[in-house]
């Protein structure tokens, strides 16, 4: 078979490309970067003018999907408006919608054991797209009288908790095959366990 090409001058992001194709099918760590050169092309030293090694390489690919990642929450969030309920809701589905379409980025993003410190852009990149979610679990908080609130940042970490266990136990793979719901079921009843719990979803009757 010809070797996969990539575009003069672009070998950086065909690299990236690569390795979330491999990232996809063998996960974070199952993957060399003489297999991403392959894939993209090319020969292993080409990587090294661009990538000081694997590590890097993935953070590049966490970076690039945190930024997607962020545009999806900002949308979501912005599209639920005027509710703030809505609004909240809107980006626990965003959060399950992302993971279904960007398997590679989200295993890179979550699943590579990276630091959301290991460099100032994937740390403001990672800031940004938790904010989006902190400040829908703000909005909707105010509600509750302050001696009741939970500070913004438990409940929305509550909230993405919630969303990734549904992502790793049922939305991707068939891991939860043998489920009779829907993903999106499961996460909608535990978001409003969760505000009901909370007072801010009236309960059923």
């Amino acid at each position: 078979m010809p070797k996969r090409g990539y575009h003069h001058g672009n070998l950086r992001q065909a690299l990236v490309e690569a390795a979330l194709a491999l990232i996809e099918e063998k996960g974070p760590t199952g993957f060399t970067l003489s297999e991403a050169a392959k894939q993209a092309g090319v020969t292993p030293a080409a990587v090294y003018r661009h990538f000081e090694g694997r590590e890097d390489l993935i953070i590049e690919c966490a970076l690039q999907g945190h930024a997607i990642f962020g545009d999806l929450m900002e949308y979501a969030y912005e599209s639920g408006q005027p509710s703030a309920l809505a609004a909240f809701e809107a980006t626990g589905r965003a959060y399950l919608a992302f993971a279904r379409k960007y398997p590679g980025h989200y295993m890179a993003m979550f699943e590579s054991g990276l630091s959301r410190h290991a460099t100032p852009e994937l740390s403001r990149a990672v800031a940004r797209s938790r904010g989006v979610l902190e400040k829908a679990a703000e909005e909707l908080s105010q509600h509750i009288p302050e001696d009741r609130r939970p500070p913004a940042t438990m409940f929305s970490s509550h909230i993405w908790a919630l969303s990734h266990g549904v992502v790793e136990l049922f939305a991707r793979g068939n891991p939860g095959g043998n489920i009779p719901f829907p993903p999106e079921d499961l996460l909608e009843a535990g978001i409003g366990i969760y505000l009901r719990g909370l007072g801010l979803v009236a309960p059923d009757r």
